[in-house]
Protein backbone atom coordinates (compact mmCIF):
# COMPACT_ATOMS: atom_id res chain seq x y z
CA UNK A 1 0.00 0.00 0.00
CA UNK A 2 1.31 3.30 -1.13
CA UNK A 3 1.78 5.88 1.95
CA UNK A 4 0.10 9.45 1.57
CA UNK A 5 2.13 11.89 0.29
CA UNK A 6 3.51 14.52 2.84
CA UNK A 7 1.06 18.37 2.09
CA UNK A 8 3.49 21.07 1.07
CA UNK A 9 2.78 24.18 3.10
CA UNK A 10 -0.32 26.15 2.12
CA UNK A 11 0.62 29.62 1.15
CA UNK A 12 -2.43 32.16 0.08
CA UNK A 13 -2.24 34.73 -2.08
CA UNK A 14 -4.41 37.66 -2.03
CA UNK A 15 -3.95 40.03 -5.23
CA UNK A 16 -4.70 41.27 -8.36
CA UNK A 17 -4.11 39.67 -11.95
CA UNK A 18 -0.95 40.33 -14.40
CA UNK A 19 -2.75 39.35 -17.77
CA UNK A 20 0.75 39.52 -19.14
CA UNK A 21 1.99 36.73 -16.23
CA UNK A 22 4.56 38.71 -15.05
CA UNK A 23 3.40 40.06 -11.62
CA UNK A 24 0.10 39.59 -9.33
CA UNK A 25 -1.38 36.19 -8.74
CA UNK A 26 0.73 34.68 -11.57
CA UNK A 27 3.90 35.84 -10.26
CA UNK A 28 2.89 34.58 -6.56
CA UNK A 29 1.85 31.48 -7.67
CA UNK A 30 4.97 30.69 -10.21
CA UNK A 31 6.94 31.04 -7.29
CA UNK A 32 4.83 29.12 -4.48
CA UNK A 33 5.30 26.12 -6.67
CA UNK A 34 9.22 26.97 -7.36
CA UNK A 35 9.68 27.22 -3.21
CA UNK A 36 7.96 23.59 -3.16
CA UNK A 37 4.82 25.46 -1.42
CA UNK A 38 1.02 24.79 -2.58
CA UNK A 39 -0.22 28.01 -4.01
CA UNK A 40 -3.72 29.15 -3.31
CA UNK A 41 -5.36 32.77 -4.39
CA UNK A 42 -8.01 35.17 -3.91
CA UNK A 43 -8.16 37.21 -6.97
CA UNK A 44 -9.28 41.20 -5.92
CA UNK A 45 -8.88 42.91 -9.49
CA UNK A 46 -8.35 41.72 -13.01
CA UNK A 47 -5.59 43.64 -15.07
CA UNK A 48 -5.32 43.91 -19.05
CA UNK A 49 -1.61 44.19 -18.63
CA UNK A 50 1.28 43.27 -21.09
CA UNK A 51 4.95 44.60 -20.69
CA UNK A 52 4.06 47.98 -21.75
CA UNK A 53 2.14 49.14 -18.85
CA UNK A 54 -1.29 48.63 -17.28
CA UNK A 55 -4.33 49.37 -20.33
CA UNK A 56 -6.99 48.91 -17.64
CA UNK A 57 -8.08 47.57 -14.21
CA UNK A 58 -11.72 46.31 -12.51
CA UNK A 59 -11.89 45.36 -9.15
CA UNK A 60 -14.03 42.95 -7.56
CA UNK A 61 -16.73 43.53 -5.28
CA UNK A 62 -15.84 42.57 -1.70
CA UNK A 63 -17.92 39.73 -0.84
CA UNK A 64 -16.61 37.83 -3.79
CA UNK A 65 -12.91 38.64 -2.19
CA UNK A 66 -14.86 37.84 1.35
CA UNK A 67 -16.14 34.20 -0.34
CA UNK A 68 -13.05 33.10 -1.97
CA UNK A 69 -10.77 33.93 0.84
CA UNK A 70 -13.33 32.31 3.47
CA UNK A 71 -13.79 29.52 1.00
CA UNK A 72 -9.85 28.72 1.00
CA UNK A 73 -8.91 29.20 4.75
CA UNK A 74 -12.38 27.86 6.26
CA UNK A 75 -11.65 24.47 4.04
CA UNK A 76 -7.53 23.88 3.58
CA UNK A 77 -6.29 26.58 6.07
CA UNK A 78 -3.10 28.63 5.34
CA UNK A 79 0.19 28.46 6.63
CA UNK A 80 1.15 31.91 5.53
CA UNK A 81 -0.55 34.68 3.38
CA UNK A 82 0.63 37.26 1.10
CA UNK A 83 -1.35 40.56 -0.31
CA UNK A 84 -0.98 42.33 -3.41
CA UNK A 85 -2.57 44.63 -5.34
CA UNK A 86 -6.28 45.46 -3.08
CA UNK A 87 -7.54 48.38 -5.73
CA UNK A 88 -9.38 50.30 -2.97
CA UNK A 89 -10.03 51.33 0.63
CA UNK A 90 -13.26 48.81 0.83
CA UNK A 91 -11.22 46.15 -0.67
CA UNK A 92 -8.18 46.76 1.68
CA UNK A 93 -10.76 47.12 5.15
CA UNK A 94 -12.26 43.76 3.63
CA UNK A 95 -9.16 41.73 3.16
CA UNK A 96 -7.78 43.43 6.87
CA UNK A 97 -10.55 42.27 8.76
CA UNK A 98 -10.27 38.76 7.46
CA UNK A 99 -6.40 38.62 7.95
CA UNK A 100 -7.10 39.86 11.85
CA UNK A 101 -9.30 36.77 12.14
CA UNK A 102 -6.26 34.62 10.70
CA UNK A 103 -4.08 32.79 12.42
CA UNK A 104 -0.97 32.79 10.63
CA UNK A 105 1.63 35.63 9.16
CA UNK A 106 0.67 37.69 6.83
CA UNK A 107 3.45 39.43 4.36
CA UNK A 108 1.96 42.82 2.88
CA UNK A 109 3.22 44.12 -0.12
CA UNK A 110 1.49 47.45 -0.19
CA UNK A 111 1.33 47.73 -3.97
CA UNK A 112 0.60 51.07 -4.88
CA UNK A 113 2.35 51.76 -8.48
CA UNK A 114 2.96 49.15 -11.12
CA UNK A 115 6.70 49.02 -12.76
CA UNK A 116 5.55 51.48 -15.26
CA UNK A 117 4.25 53.89 -13.37
CA UNK A 118 0.14 53.32 -13.50
CA UNK A 119 -1.73 53.60 -10.01
CA UNK A 120 -3.04 50.22 -8.75
CA UNK A 121 -4.56 51.76 -5.67
CA UNK A 122 -6.94 54.87 -4.98
CA UNK A 123 -5.55 57.59 -3.43
CA UNK A 124 -8.23 57.42 -0.52
CA UNK A 125 -7.03 53.81 0.47
CA UNK A 126 -3.51 54.97 1.48
CA UNK A 127 -5.49 56.12 5.20
CA UNK A 128 -6.89 52.41 5.08
CA UNK A 129 -3.52 50.40 4.63
CA UNK A 130 -1.78 52.46 6.78
CA UNK A 131 -4.53 52.27 10.17
CA UNK A 132 -5.83 48.69 9.07
CA UNK A 133 -3.47 46.13 6.79
CA UNK A 134 -0.01 47.37 7.89
CA UNK A 135 -1.34 46.59 11.38
CA UNK A 136 -2.24 43.12 10.62
CA UNK A 137 1.43 42.41 8.93
CA UNK A 138 4.06 40.52 9.88
CA UNK A 139 6.24 41.49 7.52
CA UNK A 140 5.56 44.66 5.42
CA UNK A 141 7.56 45.19 2.01
CA UNK A 142 7.67 48.78 0.53
CA UNK A 143 9.63 49.99 -2.48
CA UNK A 144 10.93 53.73 -2.23
CA UNK A 145 7.77 54.87 -4.35
CA UNK A 146 5.39 53.06 -1.72
CA UNK A 147 7.30 54.33 0.71
CA UNK A 148 6.46 58.16 -0.45
CA UNK A 149 3.12 57.62 -1.16
CA UNK A 150 2.63 56.19 2.47
CA UNK A 151 5.02 58.59 4.80
CA UNK A 152 5.59 60.98 2.60
CA UNK A 153 9.50 60.36 2.91
CA UNK A 154 11.44 61.05 -0.06
CA UNK A 155 14.40 58.12 0.06
CA UNK A 156 17.50 58.76 -1.72
CA UNK A 157 20.46 56.81 0.28
CA UNK A 158 20.75 53.95 2.92
CA UNK A 159 20.22 56.54 6.17
CA UNK A 160 16.99 57.93 4.71
CA UNK A 161 15.81 53.90 4.41
CA UNK A 162 16.76 53.88 7.82
CA UNK A 163 14.15 56.82 8.29
CA UNK A 164 11.70 55.16 6.20
CA UNK A 165 11.76 52.16 7.92
CA UNK A 166 10.67 53.56 11.23
CA UNK A 167 8.07 55.31 9.66
CA UNK A 168 6.56 52.53 8.62
CA UNK A 169 7.26 50.91 11.61
CA UNK A 170 4.83 53.22 13.43
CA UNK A 171 1.88 52.12 10.90
CA UNK A 172 2.24 49.15 13.55
CA UNK A 173 3.63 45.73 11.33
CA UNK A 174 6.19 43.63 13.17
CA UNK A 175 9.13 43.86 10.54
CA UNK A 176 9.24 45.98 8.02
CA UNK A 177 11.69 45.59 4.63
CA UNK A 178 12.30 48.83 2.83
CA UNK A 179 13.63 47.75 -0.62
CA UNK A 180 16.25 50.10 -2.23
CA UNK A 181 16.43 48.53 -5.01
CA UNK A 182 15.78 52.08 -6.94
CA UNK A 183 18.58 53.33 -5.31
CA UNK A 184 22.25 53.62 -7.66
CA UNK A 185 25.07 50.97 -6.83
CA UNK A 186 24.51 47.06 -5.45
CA UNK A 187 20.88 46.11 -4.71
CA UNK A 188 20.25 46.62 -0.97
CA UNK A 189 17.15 46.04 1.28
CA UNK A 190 16.87 47.14 4.80
CA UNK A 191 15.03 44.40 7.01
CA UNK A 192 14.61 45.57 10.65
CA UNK A 193 11.95 45.03 13.42
CA UNK A 194 12.90 48.55 15.57
CA UNK A 195 15.68 46.95 17.60
CA UNK A 196 17.81 44.66 15.26
CA UNK A 197 18.53 45.70 11.00
CA UNK A 198 19.50 42.95 8.59
CA UNK A 199 21.12 45.00 5.54
CA UNK A 200 20.65 42.53 2.92
CA UNK A 201 23.10 43.03 -0.18
CA UNK A 202 23.25 41.59 -3.78
CA UNK A 203 24.88 42.53 -6.79
CA UNK A 204 23.09 44.78 -9.79
CA UNK A 205 22.44 42.71 -12.70
CA UNK A 206 22.74 44.28 -15.93
CA UNK A 207 19.10 43.12 -17.06
CA UNK A 208 15.92 45.61 -17.42
CA UNK A 209 13.69 42.69 -17.09
CA UNK A 210 12.45 42.86 -14.26
CA UNK A 211 8.65 42.95 -13.92
CA UNK A 212 7.11 41.20 -10.91
CA UNK A 213 10.34 41.49 -8.07
CA UNK A 214 8.09 42.57 -5.71
CA UNK A 215 5.62 40.44 -5.97
CA UNK A 216 7.91 37.40 -6.42
CA UNK A 217 9.63 38.59 -3.11
CA UNK A 218 6.72 38.89 -0.81
CA UNK A 219 5.59 35.28 -2.16
CA UNK A 220 9.07 33.86 -1.74
CA UNK A 221 8.94 35.73 2.08
CA UNK A 222 5.86 34.08 2.93
CA UNK A 223 6.51 30.72 1.83
CA UNK A 224 9.39 30.83 4.06
CA UNK A 225 7.08 32.03 7.10
CA UNK A 226 4.87 28.92 6.27
CA UNK A 227 7.98 26.20 6.49
CA UNK A 228 8.27 27.38 10.16
CA UNK A 229 11.30 29.69 9.33
CA UNK A 230 11.89 33.19 11.33
CA UNK A 231 11.31 36.63 9.67
CA UNK A 232 14.91 37.41 8.93
CA UNK A 233 15.86 33.60 7.40
CA UNK A 234 12.66 33.71 5.03
CA UNK A 235 13.69 37.22 4.05
CA UNK A 236 17.36 36.45 3.50
CA UNK A 237 16.20 33.23 1.95
CA UNK A 238 13.59 35.12 -0.50
CA UNK A 239 16.26 37.73 -1.42
CA UNK A 240 18.75 35.26 -2.78
CA UNK A 241 16.00 33.89 -5.13
CA UNK A 242 14.43 36.25 -6.45
CA UNK A 243 17.82 37.90 -7.19
CA UNK A 244 18.60 34.67 -9.51
CA UNK A 245 15.00 35.60 -10.90
CA UNK A 246 16.25 38.82 -11.73
CA UNK A 247 19.66 37.74 -13.26
CA UNK A 248 17.60 35.29 -15.48
CA UNK A 249 14.66 37.97 -16.31
CA UNK A 250 14.16 37.67 -20.28
CA UNK A 251 12.56 39.59 -22.93
CA UNK A 252 8.69 39.17 -23.50
CA UNK A 253 6.79 41.47 -25.63
CA UNK A 254 7.96 45.59 -26.65
CA UNK A 255 8.72 46.56 -23.18
CA UNK A 256 10.09 45.31 -19.98
CA UNK A 257 10.46 41.42 -19.59
CA UNK A 258 9.19 39.35 -16.17
CA UNK A 259 12.02 37.84 -14.04
CA UNK A 260 12.38 34.43 -14.20
CA UNK A 261 10.33 32.33 -11.59
CA UNK A 262 11.96 28.65 -12.77
CA UNK A 263 15.68 29.93 -12.76
CA UNK A 264 17.18 27.73 -10.20
CA UNK A 265 15.36 24.42 -12.17
CA UNK A 266 16.84 25.68 -15.28
CA UNK A 267 20.73 26.10 -13.56
CA UNK A 268 20.64 22.16 -12.82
Amino acid sequence: MTAPLAVPPRVLTVAGSDSGGGAGIQADLKTMLALGTHGMSVLTAVTAQNSLGVQGAWELPAEAVRAQYRSVVDDIGVQAVKTGMLASAVLVDTVAGLLAETDAPVVVDPVGISKHGDALLAAEALDSVRERLLPVATVATPNLDEVTQLTGLTVTDEPGMRRAAAAMLSYGPRWVVVKGGHLPGEAVDLLTDGSEEHWLRAPRHDNRHTHGTGCTLASAIACGLARGQDVPTAVRAAKAYVTGAIAAGFALGGGIGPVDHGWASRTR
